[in-house]
């Protein structure tokens, strides 16, 4: 066990794709291996618009844990974060408030260890690996039981995660585990990939390259996204394409659907 919570269990594999290394190939970062390229470019090739998909997620995250810090938020549970690249969780926390404290957990150890050495002795801020479906076991990790206090709010961030748990009833109850946890005047950041421009038979291709990795997702329409939401209080605007939540500048109706991904803030209690 290092001093930011990670016991990793096994040696990382980079000979299989790696969802959490694929995500950082498509927002052009450099922690990732020819298979993750290689399963990166299929997946392009079966849905044209993946690339749009992540970088409309990190957009979204920003703006989310912004709003959430100027509301006084200062503690974040991360879930699946994966690889940490620039204007992550704890850069634009702590941009507001700099005693901002954040816990990020993820189950891909490339992706851990490469966060450990970014975030070196950060005493704020650890990387825990864990896999999100198993919130007893990750609520209890030295990294994020020892950082972040439970009887105070907490920013739950479940953004472009929740498509790894493609059970339905298994998504509510994960999400439900993590709600209780947290004391009224929480919130959840929530996002999910669904379809706007995409096909179904490009969604159905999507779901093919995944399947081929450790780590198969689904996409879900608007309505079975929104029951994810059970015990949260919406944000205005609610449950919108992701360039549609509380955006910069007024997004293109192509860039809304290019993002093929809804999003939604919601406060607990």
């Amino acid at each position: 066990m290092d001093q930011h919570g990670s016991s990793p269990r096994e040696e990382p594999r980079t000979d299989r794709p790696n969802a959490a290394r694929m995500y950082d190939y498509y927002l052009g970062g450099s922690t990732n291996f020819a298979a993750d390229r290689e399963a990166a470019e299929a997946g392009t090739a079966a849905m044209p618009h993946a690339r749009q998909y992540a970088r409309a997620n990190r957009a979204f995250l920003q703006r989310a844990v912004t709003h959430l810090a100027e509301l006084g938020m200062d503690q974040f549970l991360d879930l699946g974060s994966g690889i940490p690249t620039v204007g992550n969780v704890h850069e634009i926390a702590r941009g507001v408030n700099p005693h901002a404290r954040v816990a990020y957990v993820d189950h891909d150890p490339v992706a851990v260890a490469h966060a450990q050495r970014l975030l070196g002795e950060h005493p704020e801020v650890t990387i825990t690996l864990g896999d999100v479906r198993d919130p007893r076991t990750v609520l209890n990790a030295p990294g994020v039981s020892g950082l972040l206090d439970f009887t105070r709010p907490v920013g739950l961030l479940a953004v472009a995660v929740l498509p790894f748990v493609p059970d339905q009833a298994e998504a509510r109850e994960v999400l439900a585990a993590y709600r209780a946890a947290c004391v009224p005047g929480s919130y959840l950041v929530l996002s999910h990939i669904s379809a706007l421009s995409a096909t179904r038979q490009q969604v159905a291709a999507a779901e093919e390259v995944m399947a081929r990795t450790p780590t198969p997702v689904r996409w879900r329409p608007p309505e079975e996204i929104s029951e994810l939401l059970e015990g949260v209080e919406p944000v205005e605007p609610g449950l919108v394409p992701l360039p549609r939540w509380r955006p910069d500048t007024p997004p293109t109706q192509e860039e809304v659907d290019e993002a093929n991904a809804y999003g939604a803030v919601g406060r607990i209690g």
